[in-house]
């Protein structure tokens, strides 16, 4: 497998050198440029293209999320849109979330996390999915619930919210081994947000039981985690 290409734009020195050192040394990833700021980082990404670039949401010049404006604008002219962003911020509020998405970002890393999780989500990234953190993921599904067609808002400057449904083998699976009446009750309360300990106390299950179907869930959906099981539940209307 060749290595993940990946461009870090973030204006704490510290942080940036922790970021490139932890990623480097796994052999997956390769850091091939930074910037402390988003001029520079925008003229590197435009120079350099990476597989993916992780971006801070806040840079002295401009913030992450113009940042990828203008970089997605950049792509949209050169029909070059094969480098994918994740946006790297403490912003958990509902406007820095949708307004990074509305931007054109892939996907949205909460900074408190660990490491091993940031690997996780560049991964995920890279290969096509957008990795929600699951602190923020409530106001994604919030946002999703309100019926505005794949997450658009209202400002005409904005672009989609990328967030993917079920594609054509996904749904195959369903097809041939379909969710149960018990794991659509149990998938509509993980979309809820409760935990497995709150699902048994609903269902008057016990939590191993729900353990055993939420793994099952998951393999019927595709999905890594229950945040991502959430999100193609919405989108395929599993869970309205």
């Amino acid at each position: 497998m060749s290595e993940i290409s990946i461009v870090l734009i973030e204006d704490h020195d510290l942080t940036r050198m922790g970021l490139k050192a932890a990623l480097q040394s796994n052999n997956a990833f390769k850091v091939i440029g930074e910037a402390a700021n988003a001029t520079k980082g925008l003229k590197l990404l435009e120079t350099s293209k990476p597989d993916i670039a992780v971006v801070d949401i806040g840079l002295p010049d401009l913030d992450g999320i113009e940042l990828t404006r203008r970089f997605r604008q950049f792509q949209i002219d050169s029909g070059d849109a094969n480098t994918k962003i994740l946006i790297l911020t403490m912003e958990d509020t509902e406007d820095a979330v949708l307004a990074a998405f509305a931007a054109g970002a892939d996907s949205y890393y909460m900074k408190d996390t660990s490491i091993d999780r940031l690997m996780e989500a560049i991964q995920a990234t890279y290969e096509g999915n957008s990795w929600i953190d699951p602190a923020i993921a409530n106001v994604v599904l919030q946002q999703m619930r309100q019926g505005l067609p794949n997450g658009e808002s209202n400002n005409n400057n904005s672009r989609t919210v990328q967030i993917e449904a079920l594609s054509p083998e996904y749904e195959q699976v369903l097809e041939t081994y379909p969710l149960t009446q018990r794991e659509l009750e149990i998938l509509e309360l993980i979309v809820a947000g409760c935990s497995n300990g709150q699902i048994a106390e609903k269902l008057y299950i016990t939590v191993g039981t729900v353990k055993t179907h939420v793994r099952n869930i998951l393999n019927k959906l595709c999905a890594d985690d229950r945040t991502q099981a959430a999100v193609r539940a919405l989108r395929s209307g599993l869970v309205v």
